[in-house]
């Protein structure tokens, strides 16, 4: 068993900023607003969090739009905020925004694979010009006094490894970590991430902390990618979802080599409710997106009785806060 006599549990400097755990919250759309945020950090374990993507080009030409997405907090702060773009002036200028705003790490997404996103030539398809996209990053380095990060697939083709080089430029350029999501950005979430590519480019960068990401689902696989890649840090994302306990438990297996339980159905219930209650207490979207955004959020935390699907049914076509509350309830009162 993997315990901290032989990884260890550090903490993670990004800059002049310390992560006291080098476990963090991947930015995921539709996901990562503030009452995630929290409740992972409310909940344990979790070192930094970030922002959902925001576009650079939202933030420079609809301010009201993109203010919506700046729900960041001085409570939940380290805090990083995640910008997409092309141009390096756009993105430095929102950066600016961000930083003005509150964010006190910059992250630049260039590992989105959504079509919508990468047919722009943004996020994963800045990958296919690693000058263009390290021009990105110079950009944003020279006009915001904060740490500027990435978050990088392996590369924008597939088996066409371009994570190594930019990491590599991007340090240069002065980056102060990048996160290697180790699959190309074609196959999306499918497919085993290729865990060498994030030991590549720790081999390929000098001082800048490397943050692996992908197939990490509890403390064993955290512990097997610090020791099989020697990154510095463990970036989780969709596992993560109905799941915020999850950093704790890493945290705990770390420390210790203890294999903490899930909570049970009715624990969840109320994980779940604590966090729909944080989500219109705290959100700057409208009543009705927000709860059509807690659809897919809710519906993850795994309520239903095994061999059923009765609660997740009820949960996605939820229209109401009171609605939602109702089922909550009704499992958290049926479960031991």
């Amino acid at each position: 068993m993997l315990t901290r006599t032989n990884i260890g549990l550090k903490a993670l400097q990004i800059g002049d900023i310390t992560i006291a755990t080098p476990l963090l919250l991947a930015p995921m759309a539709g996901h990562s607003n503030y009452a995630l945020r929290h409740l992972c950090r409310e909940l344990g374990g979790c070192g930094l969090v970030c922002t959902e993507l925001i576009s650079s080009n939202i933030v420079k030409n609809s301010r009201a739009r993109a203010l919506q997405r700046f729900d960041w907090r001085a409570s939940e702060r380290p805090v990083a905020a995640q910008l997409f773009g092309v141009d390096p002036v756009i993105v430095a200028e929102a950066a600016r925004v961000v930083v003005d705003h509150g964010a006190n790490i910059v992250d630049i997404n260039m590992g989105c694979w959504v079509p919508k996103i990468a047919k722009k030539g943004g996020g994963a398809a800045l990958l296919r010009d690693v000058k263009k996209a390290t021009a990105v990053v110079a950009a944003v380095v020279e006009a915001v006094n904060a740490p500027v990060t990435v978050k990088v697939r392996s590369g924008f083709e597939d088996g066409v490894v371009t994570a190594v080089p930019f990491a590599r430029a991007a340090e240069e350029a002065g980056a102060k970590a990048v996160a290697v999501h180790a699959r190309f950005a074609g196959q999306g979430h499918g497919g085993a991430a290729d865990w060498d590519v994030i030991a590549a480019v720790k081999d390929a960068t000098l001082e800048m902390p490397i943050i692996g990401n992908g197939d990490v689902r509890s403390g064993a696989d955290a512990a097997r990618m610090l020791e099989e890649t020697g990154c510095d840090g463990v970036m989780v994302g969709r596992a993560a979802l109905g799941r915020p306990w999850l950093f704790r438990q890493i945290e705990v297996f770390l420390a210790t080599g203890v294999e903490l339980p899930e909570p049970s159905r009715a624990e969840r219930a109320r994980i779940a409710l604590r966090h729909a209650q944080l989500t219109l207490e705290t959100t700057n979207l409208p009543e009705r997106t927000a709860i059509l955004e807690m659809r897919g959020q809710i519906s993850k935390y795994r309520l239903d009785e095994p061999g059923s699907r009765q609660v997740r049914n009820r949960l996605v076509r939820i229209e109401s806060y009171t609605e939602l509350e109702s089922i909550l309830h009704e499992v958290e009162t049926a479960s031991p």
